[in-house]
């Protein structure tokens, strides 16, 4: 049918926690996947409580849970019960895709690996994320994006200034693109299936997802490369504060003529006489003391200011951006960015993720679920009846 969904009847089972693994299983629901969300009874996932944690911007609505758990439905399961594993194993038996972070401990102590799962359903793509990868040392360590995909990449380290210690990244800043990563896996597991009928195992781990970001330092590692050598800033990559607290980037001021539109925005054009700054490597020779100078004139006008004289000129100037923009930005409203949602869930639009098909349908961003929500309408799809589940719910195992 034309208007079917790309995954309408696709079934995938979430058993994941936190960011970058639920994400995938949120992509695949975009598209029309049947996605149940396995969780803990009373506890949940604990990422139902991130919007309230100090570290979060503060506001009554839990967005990050309408965010990234958008389009599922919530079966609410005791994985340690003979009855509730029973319950996933013959969910698992039915299903096309098993997602999954629980560290691999865990999983061994549940037997709920791949080598555990794959007799169950041959045609399962069973998609696996972790912290450091499925082999080596430390494949059992848990972690979070901010150590194993910030920190142990290199990226923490390489983007502060000399002198300056490293800092912590924005949480879940390494999740999403992981999460992105694994989708990946799934569906070119799901082409794979079609073409031999059988499932396999993907995955991949935050520090893997880290390590292809820093890769155009990183790769240097490789080739002995000397890191001493690079330049602490230049004016192109240093940032310069305006008179209202907002900051200007000058990044794509790569050619002469984008640098001398730059001195003609700043009333210096007489600067290209100066032998310190009149070629392009003098520049970079003497970057501190120009970027100095730069930075006095602009903390002179406002960023508006500056950006239209600057517009004016010609000169690639990039306002740095705070998220309060975001909504307002034209860019990411006229390409759909954010997308109002076909449900009230108590904000005007929600990002969705950055994957574009010409010609694929999504479903729209619908009701985040409560802990359980679907709990008894899941299991009676499964054939038990009221009775069952209330006992199954009385034994704690619902």
């Amino acid at each position: 049918m034309a208007d079917a969904l790309l995954f309408e009847g696709l079934k995938v089972l979430d058993v994941g926690t936190w960011i970058a693994a639920p994400t995938a299983a949120t992509m695949l629901a975009d598209l029309g996947a049947d996605v149940i969300k396995i969780e803990q009874p009373e506890v949940g996932d604990a990422y139902r409580n991130y919007f309230q944690m100090p570290a979060s911007p503060d506001s009554p609505i839990n967005f990050t849970w309408a965010l990234d758990a958008r389009n599922k439905r919530s079966l609410s399961l005791n994985l340690k019960s003979a009855a509730g594993k029973a319950i996933l194993e013959r969910m698992i038996r039915g299903c096309d895709v098993y997602i999954t972070n629980q560290p691999l401990p865990m999983r061994r102590a549940l037997g709920l690996t791949w080598e555990d799962l794959r007799p169950l359903n041959e045609r399962m793509i069973y998609a696996s994320l972790t912290g450091y990868g499925e082999e080596g040392p430390e494949r059992d360590r848990e972690s979070f994006d901010l150590v194993a995909y910030w920190s142990r990449s290199g990226l923490m380290n390489q983007m502060r200034h000399k002198g300056v210690q490293p800092f912590q990244a924005m949480a879940g800043m390494g999740d999403h693109p992981t999460g992105v990563a694994l989708y990946a896996g799934i569906v070119t597991a799901l082409l794979k299936r079609e073409r031999t009928g059988k499932g396999t195992r993907v995955h991949t781990s935050l520090l893997a997802n880290g390590l292809w970001s820093a890769s155009c330092f990183a790769q240097a590692a490789w080739a002995n490369a000397d890191f001493s050598t690079i330049p602490p800033q230049r004016i192109t990559t240093a940032l310069y504060e305006t008179r209202d607290g907002r900051w200007l980037q000058f990044s794509m001021v790569r050619t002469e003529n984008d640098f001398d539109a730059l001195l003609v925005s700043l009333d210096r054009l007489e600067w290209l006489a100066d032998e310190r700054f009149a070629t392009q490597e003098d520049r970079i020779a003497n970057a501190e003391l120009l970027t100095g100078m730069m930075r006095e004139i602009i903390a002179g006008r406002t960023a508006a200011e500056w950006l239209a004289i600057m517009q004016d000129n010609g000169v690639p100037v990039a306002l740095v951006a705070e998220f309060q923009d975001l909504p307002n930005d034209p860019q990411v409203l006229a390409n759909d960015m954010a997308v109002v949602p076909v449900e009230d869930v108590g904000m005007g639009r929600v990002i969705r993720d950055p994957v574009n098909v010409d010609g694929v349908r999504r479903v729209g961003v619908r009701k985040a679920p409560a802990l359980g929500e679907h709990t008894d309408a899941i299991l009676a799809e499964m054939g038990y009846s009221p009775a069952e589940i209330e006992g199954l719910r009385g034994a704690g195992v619902v």
